[in-house]
């Protein structure tokens, strides 16, 4: 094998493992409440400085980064961030209302209520980001510091002008490198079936190479 190929094999071999360690993908979570004070955590991975964005779809519906339609109709989202994990996480961004400049309106409410949270240059590291219904607030400055119980009182979920809604949420974790709820083994992104293919391809190409060199 000639050292010129040798040094090829390897430049191709360290792009494809550069390529899984830092490759960013997007998470999309959905699910109910069964208390308009509850909170739900996830955790989430960024594996190098990046853009990440945090948005819903509960409150006037949509199609998440999974291609699922969700329906409108849920209640009023709020989304909070953390660095770190646990409850010395400290609190880096909270968002109520995304605006109609990011995300749609409902055709109850006509209001654009859903949340949505970016974050440029964000660094590598380990996140916590909560969903819950408004206004139940976190406290911060840390996770510990918990969250107000805010929620508009009745019992029942109804946003700030009084509409109706129910308990179902649904948000995307986008641009990370692996997310999931705390109480469950974070996904990691598997790498799209095409990218896979052609990674495959290449490397064969590169190994019939050396087997027909090395039989001459």
């Amino acid at each position: 094998m000639s050292m010129r190929l040798t040094k090829v094999l390897i430049a191709a071999l360290a792009l494809s493992v550069s390529s899984a360690v830092c490759r960013a993908d997007n998470f999309s979570f959905t699910g109910n409440f069964s208390d308009i004070n509850e909170v739900q955590l996830f955790t989430f991975s960024v594996g190098a400085t990046s853009t990440v964005t945090l948005r819903t779809y509960g409150y006037a519906g949509g199609t998440n980064s999974a291609g699922q339609l969700i329906a409108e109709g849920g209640f009023d989202p709020i989304l909070a961030l953390f660095q770190g994990t646990g409850p010395t996480a400290i609190q880096i961004g909270q968002n109520d209302d995304g605006g109609c400049g990011f995300v749609p309106s409902d055709s109850v409410s006509g209001e654009c209520w859903d949340t949505y949270l970016q974050l440029t240059n964000l660094a590598a590291g380990d996140y916590t980001v909560s969903i819950q219904d408004y206004a139940n607030f976190a406290n911060g400055p840390t996770l510990g510091d918990g969250f107000s119980g805010g929620a508009l009182t009745g019992g029942t979920f109804i946003d700030f002008d009084g509409h109706n809604r129910d308990s179902h949420w649904a948000f995307d974790v986008l641009g990370v490198e692996s997310a999931g709820n705390p109480t469950q083994p974070p996904t990691s992104p598997v790498p799209e079936p095409s990218s896979i293919a052609l990674l495959g391809t290449g490397l064969a190409g590169l190994v019939t190479g050396v087997r027909r060199r090395m039989s001459a």
